[in-house]
């Protein structure tokens, strides 16, 4: 559909843009509003979405659900980064959540902070709001303090530093503002909400549009539930089956390292933190619900986008890693993605593999902005309006990446009191056993479409380690077939993950057309 003049398809009316209005035949259609959410670690494999009926049935239900939406890394830093910028990590450069890996460096705000989709809209005309978690290492003094106020961003109230329920700092338009351990005014994912509610209150009768980012501490830790909800779900157990407590004997040492069954202590800590997680989720309901509200009260919801999504997965278990994130199986890179608003029909579901980094020119496009054209994702906006025109759904890419650089501590062993050998690896709560390391550094291309549905994985380490699954004959990626596989096809994905680890702009996005065997 073309925004910018024309014709659109299938309705033969003169369309052009002016200002912050749609013209259509003499009549004016306001540009459309957008609402983004923002959940953190919040999978969608593992039952991640399970207490969010509200959320389903105000979003998904009334737009588009996408069950294939995967993240370019499975950490925090790296994912919110490609949001932001719409690239891939080797092309943003945030590697993993610390400032040598330009989380919210000096490195990264002269470079790729200059150019997200809050620049982008801004620049479009849009008024900006911003509340809650933004990057890690964000407002801390290596980084500029909470004095730094991302470019684009007309309101800003940003979380200094990482995920926290009480016992925070804010950056309010600059100005550090500490919060304690009062419920009633410090829960953060509250606190997003009220001011949320505040901005539209604020904002609501101006015939200027907005876009309004919500980033929640939900479900990350330290899992502080709001207290009406501490007693939910008190017999939940993590998901059994598929590859829990399963030994990853064919996988990457890490897997391997792995104690398996786990220790009992690990299973029951593994339990506890999927009910918490869930119980955090309940308050992420909770503000969904009050902003659809309030949109629907001030008369503006018919016009205003609203999506729904998190950072990257989680698993609780898995290959008898008791929780975290940061591996390359479907639980820890898929994640929901649920959109609504203007000519998006109701109840559809896309099944076309879409990313992270298609967030950004999404939101550009929605806007009626310009995407740069060193953007690496897509707008979905073809896919959510295929319905309504003439030429039908477009050919849509194949290959997605995944990427990740492993973090580490040179002595780990006196902060989890493992054994004094435990050196370059990070995450062994509980039981001593690791979630990450220096050598968990790896890129993936992970492959889905009517003809194909792989993945294959390329280590940096000492063994050169490699992982292929083919999700069609093992969807719970038990058993690595790299040395049962087609030598043939392991050649051609190999191939094409030096093209897309390579990647910028469109070469990120063309579709593989050689036939992959099933």
């Amino acid at each position: 559909m073309n925004m910018a003049g024309g014709m659109v398809a299938g309705v033969g009316v003169s369309v052009f843009l002016c200002c912050c209005v749609l013209v259509v035949q003499g009549s004016t259609v306001p540009r459309p509003n957008i609402v983004f959410i923002l959940t953190d670690d919040q999978d969608v494999v593992l039952e991640g979405m399970k207490v969010m009926n509200k959320t389903k049935s105000l979003i998904g239900d009334m737009g588009a659900t996408f069950p294939n939406m995967f993240v370019s890394s499975p950490l925090c830093c790296p994912s919110r980064s490609s949001i932001l910028t719409g690239k891939y990590v080797h092309n943003h450069g945030a590697v993993n959540n610390s400032v040598d890996g330009d989380c919210s460096s000096k490195a990264w705000q002269d470079g790729p902070e200059r150019s997200t989709f809050a620049t982008q809209v801004k620049t479009a005309g849009y008024r900006t709001f911003f509340a809650g978690k933004y990057l890690n290492q964000y407002g801390f003094p290596s980084t500029g303090g909470p004095g730094h106020i991302p470019p684009g961003w007309d309101w800003w109230i940003g979380l200094i530093g990482n995920s926290r329920y009480y016992d925070y700092a804010l950056s309010v338009n600059g100005t550090k503002q500490k919060h304690g351990k009062l419920y009633s005014k410090d829960y953060l994912t509250d606190v997003i909400k009220n001011q949320s509610l505040h901005f539209l209150d604020t904002v609501g009768a101006s015939p200027d549009p907005f876009f309004m980012m919500l980033s929640t501490p939900a479900a990350h830790s330290p899992f502080d539930s709001a207290p009406q909800y501490e007693h939910d779900f008190v017999d939940w157990k993590a998901p059994r089956g598929g590859s829990y407590n399963v030994h990853g004997k064919d996988k990457h040492w890490l897997l391997r390292f792995a104690p398996s069954p786990m220790k009992d202590t690990s299973v029951q800590y593994a339990d506890s933190i999927f009910r918490k997680r869930m119980r955090t989720l309940l308050s992420v309901e909770d503000l969904v619900q009050a902003v659809m509200t309030k949109l629907e009260d001030q008369g503006l919801l018919y016009n205003t986008y609203v999506i729904f999504s998190s950072d990257n997965g989680y698993h609780y278990g898995q290959f008898s890693l008791p929780e975290d994130k940061r591996q390359l199986y479907e639980f820890d890179i898929r994640v929901p993605l649920l959109i609504r608003g203007p000519g998006i029909k109701a109840g559809q579901t896309i099944t076309d593999p879409v990313m992270n980094i298609d967030l950004m020119p999404t939101i550009i496009e929605m806007a009626r902005g310009e995407t740069p054209a060193d953007v690496d994702g897509r707008s979905l906006m073809p896919l959510l309006l295929s319905t309504q025109m003439e030429t039908g759904a477009p050919e849509w890419r194949s290959d997605l990446l995944v990427e990740h650089q492993g973090e580490w501590a040179l002595h780990a062993w006196p902060k989890y009191n493992c054994p004094h050998w435990w050196t370059l690896v990070t995450g062994c709560v509980p039981d001593c056993v690791c979630e990450d390391s220096y050598n968990n550094t790896y890129s993936c291309v992970r492959t889905l479409s009517t003809r194909a549905n792989l993945m294959y994985c390329e280590f940096q380490d000492d063994e050169n380690f490699k992982e292929f699954y083919n999700l069609e004959k093992d969807p719970h990626q038990l058993n690595n077939a790299i040395n049962t596989t087609d030598p043939n096809v392991l050649n051609f994905m190999s191939e094409r993950l030096k093209e897309l680890v390579a990647c910028s702009g469109k070469t990120c996005s063309y579709r593989s057309e050689q036939m992959l065997m099933t």
